[in-house]
């Protein structure tokens, strides 16, 4: 300021001091007011001098950028400020993507220096796209918001846009504050909405959301907006990803209530197709399989999780069965209507020949017949019944099929011919034959866990199910 004063006017303006000398000038009302004014007008040279910030190189933008940071308030409009943002976020759209990232430290400021310096010797490892990444860390949230916007506005790639908000918001969290923590992260879901959805990545959204898990305080409309987010891509998601661990004080092992949200919220959507819904239908089939051994999660729960999709999210019921069985395994103390309610979400019709006869086996499924009566009961609340009653008949036909050397008193359908003593007998007979075999299939079960557990424990373990096909363990008995 002073040698522009004692110099008449006359003073070198570079990418280093223009943002400084802009700043002055406003401050200090050294712009002309009147076209007869002959005091020096700082003001208009400044910004007149911006005129070729085309040319400036990526270092001096971020120089620029840092300086108007700390000069002025974001919320204040500054001409350098938009000049500088605006150019920055051009040569990030160039067809030449290592345009901006050559670190031409000559005239670059040593306090300022580290923002690229401390970067160049990684850069050789990060993609072409994200080099800038770390570049752009000095920035605070306010700046930073202002800063995404542009990038929107201006067409920026917005799947490169979406790396840059999660690098931003794991970056920044190493060293923030709770408070600011909170901002950040308020903040970064904020602007995850201006974004297309298809651009958006299901693992990063998932990363926001265990960020969220160890934050507290964050504010539950923000929660709910991520959840939504996460629920439109519940397609691409895996297993390990709704793995999520129970919140603190809740003893069953994961969050079942956090998928639960996440499949009604894609739901929700109401225009997916048949494709997509399938996939997520078998997701939700191997989150129940590794549910269901948790011995504390409660049956309303599971029950929950089986039937928050449609039946034609299934092409077949077949793993969602291999659930129900190993939950009533686990679960052996269930009232009769808690079973009834799991095993009427089955349809029967889509249970394969093998399936079916294991069913007809099974001991811990309810009868066929105390079915047929718990959904008649239920019949004014549901519009499904009558494909559940109608695929009775298909497993009536497997259970006959099913019985060794049957003959004219073994054959369900006709117990009218059979004395009430011998149907009584046998019943009994079946029963005990069941219990034994339940018995010795639990205690299988708990031999194979023990010895995985000791003898395997980075392993892959797999067990075989009744059908004869080879599965993997739930996480839960591993």
């Amino acid at each position: 300021m002073a040698r522009f004063c004692y110099n008449n006017g006359a003073i070198e303006i570079t990418p280093a001091n223009i943002v400084l000398l802009n700043c002055s000038a406003y401050f200090m009302e050294m712009g002309s007011n009147s076209s007869g004014s002959t005091a020096p007008n700082l003001v208009g040279q400044t910004e007149k001098s911006l005129e070729g910030i085309t040319y400036w190189t990526w270092s001096d933008l971020l120089m620029a950028l840092k300086q108007c940071q700390d000069s002025f308030p974001v919320t204040n409009s500054s001409l350098v400020l938009e000049k500088v943002l605006d150019s920055l976020i051009a040569k990030l759209a160039l067809p030449t993507v290592a345009s901006p990232f050559r670190c031409s430290l000559d005239n670059f400021s040593s306090q300022f220096s580290f923002d690229i310096s401390s970067t160049c010797s990684t850069r050789n490892n990060c993609s072409l796209t994200t080099r800038w990444f770390e570049d752009l860390l000095f920035l605070n949230v306010n700046l930073f918001d202002k800063m995404i916007r542009i990038m929107v506005s201006q067409k920026l790639d917005q799947a490169t846009i979406f790396k840059f908000l999660i690098f931003y918001l794991k970056s920044k969290l190493l060293s923030a504050g709770l408070p600011e923590k909170r901002q950040i992260t308020e903040k970064v879901i904020s602007l995850l909405s201006l974004l297309d959805r298809s651009c958006l990545s299901c693992k990063g959204l998932f990363d926001i959301l265990r960020i969220i898990s160890s934050l507290k305080r964050i504010g539950k409309c923000y929660k709910l907006k991520l959840e939504r987010l996460i629920g439109s891509q519940l397609d691409q998601a895996t297993l390990d990803h709704l793995l999520v661990p129970s919140p603190h004080r809740k003893h069953y092992m994961y969050d079942v209530n956090l998928v639960l949200r996440l499949a009604e919220a894609y739901l929700r959507q109401g225009w997916m197709t048949l494709s997509r819904l399938t996939k997520v239908g078998s997701l939700m089939d191997a989150y129940l399989i590794e549910v269901a051994p948790d011995f504390l999660l409660k049956p309303s729960k599971f029950a929950a999780l089986v039937s928050v999709l449609p039946d034609s999210a299934r092409e077949s019921s077949d793993r969602l069965f291999q659930a129900i069985d190993l939950y009533l395994e686990v679960h052996t103390r269930l009232c009769e209507e808690e079973k009834m309610r799991l095993c009427c979400a089955l349809n029967y019709e889509k249970l394969s020949a093998e399936t079916l006869q294991h069913l007809a086996q099974n001991s811990k499924f309810p009868s066929r017949r105390s079915l047929q009566v718990f959904i008649s009961q239920q019949s004014k609340h549901s519009s499904s019944i009558s494909n559940h009653m109608y695929s009775f008949k298909r497993l009536d036909e497997f259970r006959f099929c099913s019985a060794s050397k049957p003959n004219e008193s073994d054959r369900e359908g006709t117990n009218e011919q059979v004395r009430p003593c011998a149907r009584k007998h046998r019943e009994t007979r079946n029963l005990k034959k069941h219990l034994q075999q339940m018995q010795c299939r639990v205690a299988e079960l708990e031999k194979v866990c023990k010895a995985m557990q000791s003898q395997m424990p980075n392993v892959t373990k797999k067990r075989l199910c009744n059908s004869g096909k080879v599965r993997s363990l739930p996480k839960l008995c591993s």
